[in-house]
Parts: structure tokens; C-alpha cells; sequence
């Protein structure tokens, strides 16, 4: 079959996305893993599951992580959960958008015919669909390749519901910071003075074991803010899942603005998806109005940055700089916020056309406080957005911000 003979493509494409999402894949366990599925030749998902699962995760700890991005590249079946006929990782599924019931939530008589104690992919079982789903897997990875490059401001109704949901099941890799305290690493620089002393005495006083200490790591808080005027409509819904994903799966902080700011990270934060989103639209009631970004950031600062909630954070703002005020306003705050965030992204969609140039008032006032300056246009861009988000944990040489303003992504340098 012709859908076989892509298996391979896609299980290398695979390795890379759970790579993107924190579990080490390296490029030879992911070849592996394309041997494995080329010699085997797995007839039903539950086959391919495994055979991922034995060859890409080395710990326990990775099969969440697994489980969670195998379900976003092999969707439109039935939960992952039910391929080994447990829920024994307990992780939470990924909301379906509106209008659609997600696996868990089908009506008893959509259900597999097994009942609970049993399903057509549980592991034993006969599964008389084995080839439909394995073609309903391969359609939707090529669905997924087809919208990648669109620009969002192209697609259709059916094509944005696609997008929305994709988007919510982007996996979220939250930068790394430093911690204040230190714990015992075999592979730590400093000596753990005190604790190599006291084994000493096990061994007369002799120091055989040296132990050692390493400095602990913490994710760093993440913010996003996110301009739903008149001009960033085409965006603003597909924005919006991006919130919802990252305040669900990373604990961020989420922020609309239009003519004012408003704070959507506990709508955003509600089990269910159409009344999260039912919620933040009655909060935002400026939504579509006009564009005042100086003043949003500036309410930003001195309501939630200035009491410590962007101190050494990642802001990500989302606009196309299009400010209805002066630019000095907005210089000035992008100026107080760079002194207070560790990293400032800036995510304009227009900066996707050719003959774009940051010529606005608004943008050309807050790029020379940027770090990082992408497009975010697309499907393909919004992961280049979450690869500089999961980057941005490491020192920023300020200095480095004219690459920014050129469009190019900063070498980020511990």
C-alpha cells in the first residue's frame, strides 16, 4: 500500500515532535523506531503505539508526554487510553472544540462495542477497523502537512476549526531558569562538603565517595498577550486556543486588549471548552474595537508586572503594532517592561509578507526592545513561536537585539 510506504516519514516526524515536547529522542532511536515500523509492519494502531512507545521513551515518566503527542499526530481515532485498556497515567485529554464531542464524551451507544471493560483497540482484542483507522491516521497527518503554510488569515471555516484544534494540542515545553537551591546530582560541579564528610566516617574517616551537588532548575512564569482589535481579527481566534492551551498545560498568564486590558487566565483555565471561551468573551467586551497598545501594556505594568508577576518572565505579545496612540507612550513602556521581563517576544502576522518593513509608529517604537521578532502566520510558524518560547530560558545578551529587529531569532547564550 502506498499509505504504508509513508509509515516511515511519519514515525521520523514523530520523533521530532516528542523531542520538541521534552522527551530525548536523538535522530537514531527515531531511525530505529522507522525500522521497527518498516520491518514489523504494524496492522492497527495499537501495534504502532507500542512499537513507539518500546522504542522512543526511556522512563516512566516519559509516557504522559508520549501518549499526549502520539494522540495529537494520530487523531481522529479512538482515546490512546484505550489502547493498553487503562487510564493508569491519568492524563487530562485534550478539550474538543466546539461543537465536537471528544472521545471520552461520545454517547454510549457511539462507544465501542466492548463497553468499558473492553474496546476493539484493547490490547487481545480483535479490531475489525485496524485499517480503517490506520488510514484515518494517515489522512489526518496529511490534513495537518496541508494547513501547515497556510496563512491564517486564508482559511476556510472548516480549515480554522482544524487549526483550533491543532493549536490546543501544540505541545508546551516551558523555559528553564536557575534555582536558589542545590541537590545531590552525580553529575554536580560542586562538593558537597558537609555530606562527603559525614559518609567519611563509614570508612575511617577516609573520603571514598565524594558527593556532589548541583543547582536546581524551575520553569520560568509565562505571559501572553494577545491584541484582538479590528486588525488582528483574522488572528485573534486562533490566538485564543493558544492561550487556552498554555494556561492549561503550563499554568501561563493570558491577556486580551483592544482599547484596554483584560486578564482571561481564569476563563481560560475552566474544564470545558465553550463555556471557557463563552466566559472570555463576556470579559473582553472590547473585542474587534480599536488598537491601543501602549495603554494595555501600561495597565499591564502597573496593575500585575510591577507587583512581581513579570519579573524574570517571558512576555510573548501578539499584534501587528497597528497603535492608535502616540508610539513615544509605547517606547516608553516597552522600555519599563524589558527592564522587568527576561525575555520579550513579539509576534507580528504581517511580518510574513515579503514586502513587509516595521514602518508603523507602534511597531517601529517597540522593536528596539524586543528580543525575539517572528511572524507566527502559520501552523509551521507558531511552533517556530513555541521553539523561542522553550529557548528563552537562557541569558539574554541585550545587545543582541538588533538581530531582532531584523527579523532574525537571537542566539540565546547561557
Amino acid at each position: 500500500m502506498a499509505e504504508r510506504a509513508d509509515l516511515p516519514a511519519i514515525c521520523t516526524a514523530f520523533g521530532e515532535l516528542l523531542h520538541r515536547a521534552g522527551v530525548p529522542i536523538t535522530p537514531e532511536r527515531s531511525a530505529r523506531f522507522a525500522e521497527m515500523v518498516t520491518i514489523a509492519e504494524p496492522d492497527t494502531l495499537h501495534e504502532l503505539y507500542w512499537l513507539g512507545r518500546v522504542t522512543l521513551t526511556t522512563a516512566r515518566d516519559q509516557h504522559a508526554t508520549y501518549e499526549r503527542v502520539f494522540q495529537q499526530v494520530f487523531r481522529g481515532l479512538v482515546d490512546i487510553s484505550e489502547f493498553h485498556g487503562s487510564d493508569e497515567l491519568g492524563s487530562e485529554p485534550t478539550p474538543a472544540p466546539p461543537g465536537e464531542d471528544s472521545a471520552g464524551q461520545r454517547p454510549p451507544s457511539e462507544q465501542s462495542p466492548g463497553g468499558s471493560k473492553g474496546t476493539a483497540a484493547t490490547p487481545g482484542a480483535l479490531d475489525p477497523d485496524a485499517d480503517s483507522h490506520e488510514a484515518s491516521a494517515l489522512a489526518a497527518v496529511s490534513e495537518r502537512e496541508r494547513v501547515n503554510d497556510k496563512e491564517f488569515s486564508t482559511l476556510s471555516e472548516e480549515e480554522i476549526r482544524l487549526i483550533q484544534r491543532l493549536v490546543e494540542q501544540l505541545p508546551f515545553v516551558p523555559p528553564l531558569r536557575r534555582g536558589r537551591r542545590n541537590r545531590r546530582h552525580r553529575g554536580g560541579a560542586d562538593i558537597d562538603i558537609r555530606a562527603t564528610l559525614r559518609r567519611s566516617h563509614r570508612t575511617a574517616g577516609d573520603p571514598v565517595r565524594v558527593i556532589h551537588r548541583k543547582r536546581t532548575t524551575k520553569p520560568r512564569r509565562i505571559i501572553l498577550i494577545a491584541d484582538v482589535s479590528g486588525s488582528m481579527e483574522p488572528y485573534a481566534r486562533i490566538y485564543l486556543h493558544l492561550l487556552r492551551g498554555a494556561v492549561k498545560a503550563i499554568k501561563a498568564e493570558a491577556f486580551v486588549f483592544a482599547t484596554h486590558l483584560t486578564r482571561l487566565t481564569r476563563q481560560l483555565s475552566g474544564t470545558y471548552t465553550d463555556a471557557a471561551y463563552r466566559q472570555a468573551a463576556e470579559a473582553a467586551n472590547d473585542w474587534s474595537g480599536g488598537t491601543r497598545i501602549g495603554v494595555a501594556l501600561r495597565s499591564f505594568i502597573e496593575d500585575y508586572g510591577r507587583r512581581g508577576m513579570a519579573r524574570g518572565a517571558v512576555v510573548v505579545v501578539v499584534s501587528d503594532g497597528w497603535e492608535s496612540d502616540r508610539p513615544e507612550l509605547l517606547a516608553e513602556t516597552m522600555e519599563r517592561l524589558s527592564r522587568l521581563a527576561h525575555h520579550i517576544i513579539w509576534v507580528n502576522p504581517r511580518k510574513a509578507a515579503e514586502s513587509f518593513e516595521p514602518l508603523t509608529g507602534g511597531m517601529a517604537a517597540a522593536l528596539p526592545h524586543v528580543d525575539t521578532f517572528l511572524s507566527g502566520h502559520s501552523l509551521r510558524a507558531l511552533q517556530d513561536v513555541m521553539d523561542a518560547i522553550s529557548a528563552a530560558g537562557d541569558r539574554v545578551d541585550r545587545s543582541t537585539r538588533a538581530r531582532a529587529r531584523m527579523g532574525q531569532p537571537n542566539r540565546l547564550a547561557s
